[in-house]
């Protein structure tokens, strides 16, 4: 019996394609010349790790550290280094978890909502740029799969962690 959590058949195409696209666009997306041109546009001194991790603080309420790894899939010391930087330059504050007075959650202050929201203006503007030839429909459809795609992979990855978990025999 297999332990892979992956289907032993080979993918189809259109997977195969999705997969190659992905990973294009991931490329380019991270590149450091690019994250340096974005910063610069937005007027935010950001690694990469900071400003993804400020995007996620933007996007939910105020989260544990450890809830904030979880959702970017990486380390809690990772986090927390992060969370030190962006609290230091003013960008994010520790506040009470309200169900455990001992925990803190991460919240944004005014200055990092600002820097967000220039970080997505500037990258907004050039994604209008590359997408200036797309329908309106076409546009819809692609944020409506990409979040579809974006829940898919989170839930999978949930649940091969849960699997991963479990005693054997159990998943």
């Amino acid at each position: 019996m297999s332990t892979s959590p992956l289907p032993d058949v080979p993918a189809s195409p259109e997977v195969v394609e999705i997969e190659r696209a992905l990973t294009r666009i991931t490329y380019l997306s991270t590149r450091a010349r690019q994250h340096d041109r974005l910063m610069a546009l937005a007027g935010v001194p950001l690694d990469r790790a900071a400003v993804a991790l400020l995007r996620q603080i933007a996007d939910s309420e105020p989260l544990r550290p450890g809830e904030l790894a979880n959702r970017l899939g990486v380390e809690a010391s990772h986090v927390t280094r992060t969370v030190q930087q962006l609290q230091k330059s003013g960008y994010v504050t520790r506040v009470p978890d309200p169900e455990d007075r001992r925990a803190q959650r991460v919240q944004l202050t005014d200055s990092g909502q600002q820097a967000v929201d220039r970080v997505r203006d500037a990258g907004s503007r050039g994604m209008m740029l590359a997408l200036a030839d797309w329908s309106p429909e076409e546009l819809r459809q692609l944020a409506t799969l990409f979040h579809r795609m974006v829940d898919d992979f989170l839930s999978h990855a949930e649940d091969g962690a849960e699997q991963a978990a479990a005693p054997a025999g159990t998943a």
